[in-house]
């Protein structure tokens, strides 16, 4: 299995996951052009791709879907509730809708969306799963419920929020409403909240994890890295963070 993170943030999002013989995007939520030019720079050609998960609503997750659907005739799969509450997709001709709870195949690609706590209309976490290798997705969640956590358990790479440092929140230049979103139940992951459901759901079978969906104006990589990988001892987990503006390194599970 692969995993590229194509851009992870509030600008826009979107990941990158192949086995080799089927290729998804988690999300588009940059430019069609910019989508297709990070593609690029990781030698992964459009063509290659067999579908667009989308997670749930929100600009920063869907901005290129309807272009890049209608373009390349890209399948895009959602849950209806997303659908209804996303007009800005526009016509897409290939589409499927999921359920969170419930599995389902992408030619040789397993995924199971599940429910996340989130202020959108039905967002969902996925795990993807093929050839023994499971790699899990958990970003735009304001708490990791008990669900979340039985889904991340067995994991052997990981994307995981770590939105914001809590200090940097509480004493930065946000107003007050939107502090109080971002920390609410349905906001983001803090890194102590990150480290937190880290540590709940590592085992030996975990080697990467990348940290996504940081603030730029709430949160570092040095902060956010430091604070989620502190407890973590004579392991081989590797820990890294993904970028806004560039797409990241393609990873091997």
């Amino acid at each position: 299995m692969r995993i590229c993170m194509l851009a992870s943030g509030s600008k826009g999002n979107s990941i990158f996951i192949s086995n080799g013989e089927t290729a998804i995007l988690i999300d588009a939520g940059l430019s069609g052009v910019e989508i297709e030019r990070r593609l690029k720079s990781k030698h992964i050609p459009i063509t290659s791709i067999d579908a667009i998960i989308v997670s749930h609503e929100h600009a920063d997750h869907i901005q290129g879907v309807g272009v890049l659907s209608r373009r390349h005739q890209l399948p895009v799969y959602l849950s209806s509730q997303t659908g209804i509450a996303a007009p800005q997709l526009g016509a897409i001709p290939k589409i499927s809708h999921f359920s969170c709870g419930t599995a389902f195949t992408i030619n040789t690609l397993t995924i199971h969306p599940f429910s996340i706590s989130h202020d959108a209309s039905d967002p969902a976490g996925f795990t993807i799963k093929s050839n023994n290798r499971k790699i899990g997705i958990a970003t735009d969640l304001g708490i990791a419920t008990t669900m979340v956590k039985e889904h991340l358990k067995g994991c052997h790479g990981l994307v995981l929020e770590a939105n914001h440092d809590m200090r940097m929140l509480e004493q930065g230049p946000y107003p007050w409403p939107l502090k109080q979103r971002i920390k609410g139940r349905t906001g983001h992951l803090s890194n102590e909240s990150s480290r937190e459901l880290l540590m709940e759901i590592l085992h030996d079978g975990l080697s990467h994890v990348i940290l996504g969906h940081l603030s730029e104006t709430n949160n570092t990589p040095e902060i956010a890295l430091r604070v989620v990988t502190e407890p973590l001892t004579n392991t081989r987990l590797s820990v890294t963070v993904a970028d806004q503006s560039s797409a990241g390194p393609m990873i091997h599970l």
